[in-house]
């Protein structure tokens, strides 16, 4: 069998718990051992350092709260499995951006941003997707997302051209926000690309964002949430089960009330969950949902807010 060398967070929530303490152990020899079948080249690509060293210099600041209207303490709905009605209390719903925004709502729009949308490799030109060994890159972990090479300025900036009209897309449609999930995308790179390789994408799509009076949600990287706001803008921090990996208070620290967590019915109960909400260390905006994130009807469908 063979180990992958790194874990999506989303993927550590399946394993049993003696493997999600043994796993970093494991990664770390296998990568160190495993060398040759790991190793990846990229053409024409900048040092890449895992280590945070200079950031690159800010291209835009973080929006006003006064300027864009997120509700504080409103409830949340996290609807990428499926579009429907949401309930009467909800007040932010995300979908994805090839889904009509909810009237009535503060809507966020979801972009893909440092990887393929699953069926979607063959719009990418293969110059912007990352290389190993003479072939696409696929995350280890979700073998149908390609990840996008954000390791030169002139990728960047290919990539931007590719992405942006997504972006004003959303504006267009009536997005009040937009987040952009996989920012962690160097993690699962085997070295290949570096924090500040993606730090100077995002800062190129939260200035597109807020050029379209869009918010821009930062999604993962708890760790560097006070390097990503200030140096790339973020205005909030759109999270996954921040509670259940005790990192919500990373994001509270430099976000305070901006910050929604959605956390899953396979790694806490209804019960446990309302146990959260009566933390105040709890990020105000919190959700319980299904994995799968399904609608309404059908039976794995979860739905809890605080």
């Amino acid at each position: 069998m063979q180990i992958p060398c790194l874990l999506k967070p989303q993927m550590r929530t399946i394993l049993p718990s003696v493997l999600r303490v043994a796993v970093p152990f494991l990664t770390a020899v296998v990568f160190l051992f495993s060398a040759s079948a790991c190793s990846a080249t990229s053409g024409n690509s900048e040092p890449s350092n895992q280590q945070l060293t200079t950031l690159p210099a800010a291209s835009g600041n973080a929006l006003e709260a006064s300027e864009w209207g997120l509700p504080v303490n409103g409830q949340l709905d996290y609807q990428l499995g499926g579009s429907y009605t949401p309930e009467d209390t909800v007040q932010i719903v995300v979908r994805d951006r090839e889904s009509p925004p909810v009237a009535g709502t503060y809507s966020i729009c979801y972009v893909n941003a440092f990887q393929t949308q699953p069926g979607e490799e063959d719009m990418w030109s293969e110059n912007l997707l990352l290389e190993g060994d003479g072939e696409v890159f696929h995350d280890p972990n979700w073998p149908d997302e390609a990840i996008a090479d954000t390791s030169t300025t002139q990728k960047r900036e290919e990539f931007l051209a590719l992405t942006v009209p997504w972006i004003e897309q959303c504006a267009t449609d009536g997005y009040q926000g937009v987040e952009f999930d996989n920012l962690d995308s160097y993690t699962r790179s085997f070295g290949l690309l570096s924090f500040e390789n993606n730090l100077a994408l995002a800062q190129g799509l939260v200035e597109a964002a807020h050029a379209n009076g869009l918010t821009a949600g930062q999604k993962n990287t708890a760790e560097y949430s006070e390097a990503l706001h200030e140096s790339a803008g973020f205005d909030f921090a759109l999270t996954e089960s921040c509670a259940y990996y005790g990192e919500c208070g990373d994001y509270v620290a430099v976000y305070g009330s901006y910050v929604l967590d959605v956390e899953y019915s396979d790694e806490m109960t209804t019960e446990e969950f309302q146990t959260l909400c009566e933390d105040p260390d709890s990020p105000n905006g919190m959700v319980l949902r299904d994995r799968d994130l399904a609608e309404p009807g059908d039976p794995a469908y979860v739905f809890a807010t605080c």
